[in-house]
C-alpha cells in the first residue's frame, strides 16, 4: 500500500510505525518558489501527472523545506484565529493544509519505493526528522488542540453528515493519540522517541535492501543447472550477462529467481545455499545487520504505548482496527492455527514418504519443501508452473484483470503514451467510466531491478477529493516484482502471480472508485484489517473458470487454457494449503510477539523468535515467512500489530464473495453494492458499518474455513 499523506494519517503513520529515519537535526527553511523547480510550478501533463523526466533529486529538498513552510504558516493561522472553533474553521482547514507538501511527499517516496538510487537514500535520510518533527510540530501544539478539542465537545450539539462526523473523531482521537494531551515533559520524552524511530525504521528497511542485492549464486558449470527448466535458466544467463558475467548462470535473492530455483533445481547443496542466503538476510553480523535495530524498534514502540497510556505497542495499534484488542486477533488466529497446522504435518509426512521413495536417506529440511512440493504436486495432479506459464502472459492477465473491473463496475481502461513515467519498464492507463467520464490514472511496473524493493503494492500519487467544489481525481500505481521478459519470450508469470497482480489492482480499484469529499478519508484509508477486502477478493475472479478461460491463453497459439488443465489446477487448489496458511500464520503470531511486550527490554531478536516459534509449535520444516530481520512489513512498513490483517480480510473476502456466488459472478445489483458501499467510501465510516450495509449482517469464518478445506 501507499503511505497517507494528509496531516493526520501521516502523523498516524509517524507515531504508530515510525516511517522516516534522519542523519541529523535541522530546522527547515522556507525558500524561494524558484521557477525550475517543477513542484513549485503548475504541472501541465495530462490530468496534472507529475513530470517525472524534469524532476531531479535537487529538487526534493527545496520542495519539501517549502511544503513545510507552507503548511506551518497555515496551521498557524488555524491556531492563531480569533474566531470561535468551529468545524469549517479548524477541523476542515486543518484537513486542507499541507497540499504542496503532500504533493512532494506522494512523489519522493514513490521513487523511493520503486526506483531509488543513493540520492535519493541520502535525501530520505535527511528529510526523516524533518518531516518527524514538523508532524509533532502539529500533533504536540497545544493552541490547535484546544481548538481541535472544543469542536469535539460541541460535536453533538451540532449537524453533521456521516463523513463529517467521522473526520472530526478521526481528527480529534489522533491529536490525543499523538500525545497532545500530555504535560510537556512527556511531549518531551515523545518527540525524542519518534525521532529514534524515524531512524531506525528505515534503515531497517534500507538494510534488507541492500542485503537482497549483495548475494549472487553464481554457477559455472552446466552440471549445477540439473532440473531447471529452460526458461529460469535462460532468466539466469541473462541476469548474468547483465552483471557482466557472461557465460554463467545468476540467481538472486528475489523471488523471481530464487522460488524457480527452490522448486526445480536437483541440487540440493545449491537449494540449501540459496534458501540459507534467503533466510539470513539482515542477519549475518555485518554492516547491514538488522538485529540490534529490531529490538531497539520493538523497545522504544513499547515505551512510546506506555507514555501514551497503553499496555502494549498491539493495544495501540488495534484501538483504531476492527479487531480492537490483541485478543481479538490472537481467537482469530487460534480459530485457524490448529487445523493449518494439523494440514501442514500431514503434508510434511507426504513429502518425507516421497524422498524415502526415491532413496533419499534425509529428513526433509526447509530448502527440500519447495522442491518435494512441486514434485508431489507432479504426481498427484500432473501439474507443472512451467506448463501453466505460457497460458499467463503478463499482459493478457493485466487485460483480464481490466475486463473484470469492467463487468462489475463499467470501467474501461485506456492506454496513454503521453504521460511521463519514471522508469522505462511503467505503462500508463486512463481509467473511464462507461460513459467516458475520467476516473483517474493508473501506472503498472511490474518488473524486479535493484532499485525497487521486492514484494508487490499498490500506493497513490494523487488521493481523490473533493475541493472547492470540484472532484480531485486519483493517480495510482500498481507494483509487482515478476517474471521479466527474456528475448525469446514475453514475461510469463504463475498462476499464484496472476493472483497477485488481480490483488493489487483491487487496492487500486479501492482508491481509483473512491468518492468522498476529504482527501484523508479517501480510498485506502481505512483500518488495516479492512484495508485487504477489496484487493483479496479480486483475487477470487482471477481463479474463476469463466474468467481464466478468458484471459488465460497460450501466447504463442492464442489457444484458451484447456479444460484438462483448469481441471487440475481445481483438483490442486488445496494442495499445500497447511504450509503457506502455517508459514505465513506464524509470521502473524510473530508480529504480535513483538508488539505484546509489555517491557522496553531489547531482547536477542533470534532467540525471540525460536522461542515464538516454539510456543505455537511451528514444525522444523517450514520457516516463517517472513524472519525478524527482514520483517519490513512491520519493522519498516505499515504493517506492525497488523500483519494479521491479511488473514482478517480473508474471512471478510471470502463472506463477501459468497454474496456473489449466491447471486451470479457478474450481478449488477451485487457489484453496484459492493462498490457504493465499501470501494466509494473509503475510511468515511466504520469499516463494519459499510460491511454490513453491503452484506447485510456481520462476516462469517465458516466460507473461508470451507475454502481452505479446514472444515472437517
Amino acid at each position: 500500500m501507499g503511505k497517507k499523506k494528509l496531516f493526520f494519517l501521516v502523523l498516524a503513520l509517524v507515531l504508530i510505525l515510525g516511517f522516516f529515519s534522519c542523519a541529523k537535526k535541522q530546522e527547515p527553511k522556507p525558500v524561494a518558489a524558484a521557477e525550475t523547480n517543477p513542484f513549485f510550478t503548475e504541472w501541465t501533463a495530462p490530468f496534472g501527472t507529475p513530470p517525472f523526466p524534469e524532476i531531479k533529486e535537487a529538487h526534493y529538498m527545496p520542495a519539501f523545506q517549502e511544503g513545510i513552510a507552507r503548511q506551518k504558516k497555515e496551521v498557524e493561522a488555524i491556531a492563531e484565529s480569533a474566531e470561535a472553533p468551529a468545524f469549517a474553521n479548524t477541523i476542515e482547514a486543518l484537513e486542507r493544509t499541507g497540499e504542496l507538501l503532500t504533493s512532494v511527499n506522494n512523489v519522493f517516496y514513490a521513487l523511493t519505493d520503486n526506483n531509488t538510487n543513493e540520492e535519493l537514500q541520502k535525501i530520505e535520510a535527511e528529510v526523516a526528522p524533518i518531516l518527524a518533527k514538523h508532524d509533532d510540530d502539529i500533533a504536540l501544539n497545544d493552541k490547535l488542540f484546544r481548538r481541535v478539542e472544543a469542536v469535539w465537545k460541541e460535536k453533538d450539539k451540532q449537524s453533521f453528515n456521516p463523513e463529517q462526523a467521522r473526520l472530526l473523531e478521526l481528527t480529534y482521537k489522533t491529536f490525543v493519540r499523538g500525545g497532545a494531551a500530555l504535560d510537556e515533559a512527556k511531549k518531551a520524552e515523545l518527540r525524542k522517541i519518534n525521532e529514534e524511530l524515524a531512524v531506525l525504521t528505515v534503515k531497517f528497511g534500507e538494510n534488507v535492501l541492500k542485503e537482497d542485492n549483495g548475494f549472487m549464486l553464481v554457477l559455472e558449470k552446466t552440471e549445477d543447472l540439473a532440473g531447471l527448466p529452460q526458461d529460469v535458466v535462460t532468466a539466469a544467463a541473462e541476469a548474468a550477462k547483465a552483471k557482466g558475467l557472461d557465460g554463467k548462470w545468476v540467481f538472486t535473492l528475489h523471488k523471481p529467481s530464487c522460488i524457480p530455483f527452490f522448486q526445480y533445481s536437483a541440487r540440493r547443496d545449491l537449494r540449501e545455499k540459496l534458501f540459507r542466503a534467503f533466510i539470513s538476510r539482515g542477519d549475518n553480523a555485518n554492516e547491514f545487520d538488522n538485529k540490534a535495530v529490531l529490538a531497539k524498534i520493538a523497545a522504544l514502540r513499547v515505551k512510546r504505548a506506555a507514555l501514551l497510556g497503553y499496555k502494549t505497542h498491539a493495544d495501540y495499534v488495534l484501538e483504531e482496527n476492527m479487531a480492537k484488542t490483541p485478543a481479538g486477533v490472537y481467537k482469530l488466529l487460534d480459530q485457524l492455527w490448529g487445523p493449518a497446522l494439523s494440514t501442514a504435518k500431514t503434508e510434511a509426512k507426504e513429502l518425507q514418504a516421497l524422498i524415502g521413495k526415491e532413496g533419499g536417506g534425509f529428513k526433509l529440511e526447509p530448502w527440500d519443501w519447495w522442491y518435494y512440493a512441486e514434485k508431489l504436486k507432479k504426481a498427484k495432479y500432473e501439474l507443472d508452473d512451467e506448463v501453466l506459464r505460457p497460458y499467463f502472459e503478463l499482459k493478457a492477465v493485466r487485460q483480464g484483470a481490466f475486463d473484470v473491473a469492467g463487468k462489475l463496475f463499467g470501467l474501461k481502461f485506456e492506454p496513454r503514451s503521453d504521460i511521463p513515467v519514471y522508469h522505462p519498464d511503467v505503462e500508463v492507463f486512463e481509467v473511464k467510466e462507461a460513459d467516458g467520464t475520467h476516473v483517474g490514472i493508473l501506472y503498472t511496473d511490474y518488473f524486479p531491478r535493484p532499485s525497487k524493493r521486492g514484494g508487490a503494492w499498490s500506493g497513490s500519487i494523487r488521493e481523490q477529493s473533493v475541493r472547492e467544489g470540484r472532484k480531485v481525481t486519483p493517480i495510482n500505481f500498481n507494483v509487482g516484482n515478476f517474471t521479466k521478459p527474456t528475448a525469446e519470450k514475453p514475461s510469463l508469470i504463475t498462476f499464484e502471480e496472476a493472483l497477485t497482480l488481480f490483488h493489487e489492482l483491487g487496492h487500486a480499484l479501492h482508491d481509483l472508485l473512491s468518492n468522498v469529499t476529504y482527501e484523508s478519508l479517501s480510498g485506502t484509508n481505512v483500518p488495516r484489517d479492512f484495508v485487504e477486502l477489496p484487493s483479496q477478493i479480486m483475487e477470487n475472479w482471477a481463479g474463476d473458470p469463466e474468467v481464466i478461460k478468458v484471459y488465460a491463453r497460450h501466447y504463442q497459439t492464442g489457444e484458451p487454457i484447456p479444460q484438462e488443465l483448469l481441471d487440475k489446477i481445481k483438483k490442486a487448489a488445496l494442495f499445500n494449503l497447511g504450509f503457506a496458511t502455517v508459514e505465513y500464520m506464524a509470521a502473524c503470531y510473530l508480529d504480535m510477539g513483538w508488539h505484546t511486550l509489555s517491557e522496553p527490554a531489547e531482547p536477542d531478536p533470534v532467540s525471540f523468535e525460536n522461542a515464538a516459534m516454539k510456543r505455537i509449535g511451528l514444525i522444523p520444516e517450514i520457516v516463517v515467512r517472513y524472519r525478524s530481520p527482514y520483517f519490513q512489513h512491520i519493522f519498516s512498513g505499515g504493517y506492525s500489530a497488523g500483519y494479521y490483517s491479511y488473514i482478517w480480510s480473508e474471512v471478510l473476502d471470502a463472506d463477501a464473495f459468497q454474496a456473489f456466488k449466491e447471486t451470479g459472478l457478474f450481478d449488477p445489483t451485487t457489484a453496484r453494492s459492493f462498490r457504493e458501499n465499501v470501494l466509494a467510501k473509503g475510511g468515511s465510516e466504520d469499516a463494519m458499518a459499510l460491511y454490513k450495509r453491503f452484506r447485510g449482517r456481520e462476516p462469517k469464518v465458516e466460507p473461508l474455513l470451507e475454502r481452505k478445506g479446514f472444515l472437517k
